[in-house]
């Protein structure tokens, strides 16, 4: 039997308002200013001309000596503002027009916004984008990714899937490892496996990739959770509980492979620390890139990123495609609706 509700087979993403849609079309891709290179934007670059998306390129700056913050705002500041933007956008410029010539249509825009996850947000909201772009920083020695304040509030607002880049080339063939959970842990919502899949799927299919399959538990926690709901001190069969345990992550977990046609040879249960085993896939598959979803918190429906996930999201060595739940909209989202 279904353990939650499926999505049709032949869906293949998640639209950032809850709605399905069949292609990636439009992709908004971060610039750094910063830097001079721009591995996300190279990412992006790969995916739109194997998609015929087009790509919007971003630059969202702020400065806090010139916001009028401090001092009282002046036309001189305002002038300043509007110089320093202009500039931006003839630095974007100067990255898009290489991308016309090979045949993209690519746009540009410079924006003063602060906090920049927000001002990201809103971009992706209002040009209607399928999908973000933005590079991570990855320390090779450490095996590591430094996510900035920014990226972590991406991960938990950004209204559409966000993919964050390392720097690094794609084979001709790239695997994609599509994470799942599903025992619904962590009060994640069940169709989130779904739709993780279905854009996995999608991603797949647009750049001649394949799917990779993803779970594992740790048998220890629901071991410690049956001893300590005993009001008595009990002989437990533990040998018998752990393969009870994991019987039941295997039912479910084959459940959903079934249902999207994922082969037996690219499935992953593995009974371990999801931190440990997840990069340690990664590293062994030599995937591209890590789809997971964020999950929600209590019945608000608030989506947060939980410990050991920032400690899985740090170690993995490959770029990182994060999936909302179909039914969330950001206040971002709320508050661009409220002014139109």
């Amino acid at each position: 039997m279904p353990c939650g509700p499926r999505i049709a087979a032949n869906t293949h993403s998640i639209h950032k308002t809850g709605e399905l849609m069949t292609s990636f079309s439009r992709i908004l891709c971060v610039i750094d200013p910063t830097e001079t290179e721009q591995p996300a934007l190279a990412r992006a670059t790969w995916l739109a001309k194997r998609t015929g998306a087009a790509l919007d390129l971003l630059i969202c700056y702020y400065n806090e000596y010139l916001g009028g913050e401090w001092y009282s705002d002046s036309t001189s500041l305002q002038k300043t503002r509007a110089d320093v933007l202009e500039g931006l956008r003839e630095r974007l410029e100067i990255l898009a027009n290489p991308l016309r010539a090979d045949g993209l249509v690519v746009a540009t825009t410079a924006v003063w916004y602060h906090p920049m996850h927000q001002g990201v947000a809103r971009q992706a909201i209002a040009l209607k984008s399928d999908v973000v772009f933005k590079d991570t920083h990855h320390h090779s020695a450490l095996s590591r990714s430094f996510f900035t304040n920014s990226d972590w509030n991406l991960i938990r607002t950004c209204p559409v899937p966000l993919w964050l880049v390392k720097p690094g080339e794609f084979s001709d063939a790239p695997k994609l490892i599509a994470a799942v959970d599903p025992l619904n842990g962590h009060d994640k919502p069940p169709a989130l496996d779904d739709e993780i899949l279905l854009v996995s799927k999608s991603l797949a299919a647009a750049v001649n990739g394949n799917v990779h399959a993803f779970h594992s538990y740790d048998p220890r926690i629901a071991l410690s959770s049956v001893t300590a709901s005993a009001y008595a001190p009990v002989s437990f069969p533990l040998p018998e509980i752990e393969k009870e345990i994991a019987k039941q992550h295997q039912r479910k977990f084959t459940e959903v492979i079934d249902f999207h046609n994922i082969p037996a040879d690219h499935t992953h249960l593995v009974a371990g620390l999801v931190h440990e085993e997840l990069p340690e896939l990664a590293n062994h598959l030599d995937a591209a890139v890590v789809v997971m979803g964020a999950v929600s918190r209590n019945t608000m429906k608030r989506l947060f990123i939980g410990a050991t996930a920032e400690r899985t999201l740090e170690h993995l060595p490959c770029d990182l495609l994060v999936v909302k739940p179909s039914w969330f909209h950001s206040a971002i989202d709320a508050h661009i609706s409220d002014a139109a």
